[in-house]
């Protein structure tokens, strides 16, 4: 799914409206902000141009040609380029569970399902689950019976909630939970397809679910440790 990306634009706090109507206008109506704080060293914040101060960041899921167009946009229009407005990029995505989930998540924009991404040969990928608020435990229940380790939790509104009746057919709320977990590329279907089938749309969890490549990590022996000890666990005696 190599024309996918997930792009990310962290703004100063006081922008967010803007730039949520900014994407809509562009065609993508479909957002998740959460609040953060700049906490980069005084080098990295000049470099650009940014402070310490409260921060929004906007996930959107976005084709190769939207992101030109916005791109511009956010150039010209938005001016993120002016030092402490913003800065804003994308990461290519491995996958996305389901065809509803993929439509609601795109929305307007053109898409023609193609090869899988050159990262293919990526060692994990990192999981993204994007829930109704206070069904985590749930969604990490289904991850756990395929071997998950543990993840970890955001909060975000969503913006474009009122599209999903026409493309999942079911209602979502606005306040949301993300939730990341990093699993062996092996792993993923497994791992999605518990989510999706114990906490997917028909349950009260309404999860929708995409995977990010990762093309390097650092720290994970936590993580082949648990998966180690899981195996041993499942052998008998």
């Amino acid at each position: 799914m190599s024309e996918l990306y997930m792009m990310t634009a962290i703004i100063t706090r006081d922008r967010t409206r803007d730039f949520a109507a900014f994407y809509d206008r562009q065609g993508v109506p479909v957002n998740f902000i959460t609040l953060g704080y700049g906490t980069a060293n005084h080098e990295i914040l000049d470099y650009f141009g940014l402070d310490g101060t409260e921060k929004a960041v906007i996930f959107s899921i976005v084709t190769r040609k939207t992101w030109k167009k916005i791109k511009s946009g956010l150039e010209q229009e938005m001016r993120i380029d002016i030092p402490g407005t913003g800065v804003a990029f994308i990461i290519p995505l491995a996958s996305i569970g389901g065809m509803r989930q993929l439509t609601f998540l795109t929305g307007n924009q053109p898409f023609e399902k193609g090869e899988e991404s050159v990262l293919k040969d990526t060692k994990y990928e990192l999981l993204v689950i994007i829930a109704n608020q206070g069904y985590t435990e749930m969604i990490m229940d289904a991850a756990r019976k395929m071997k998950a380790g543990g993840g970890t939790v955001i909060h975000a509104k969503g913006t474009g909630m009122e599209s999903a009746d026409k493309f999942l057919g079911v209602t979502l709320a606005s306040e949301k939970e993300i939730i990341f977990i990093v699993v062996k590329k092996e792993q993923k279907n497994a791992i999605m397809g518990a989510i999706m089938e114990d906490a997917g749309l028909t349950t009260k969890a309404k999860s929708v679910i995409f995977s990010l490549p990762v093309t390097e990590t650092a720290g994970m022996r936590l993580l082949q440790a648990y998966e180690e000890e899981a195996a041993a666990e499942d052998v008998p005696s």
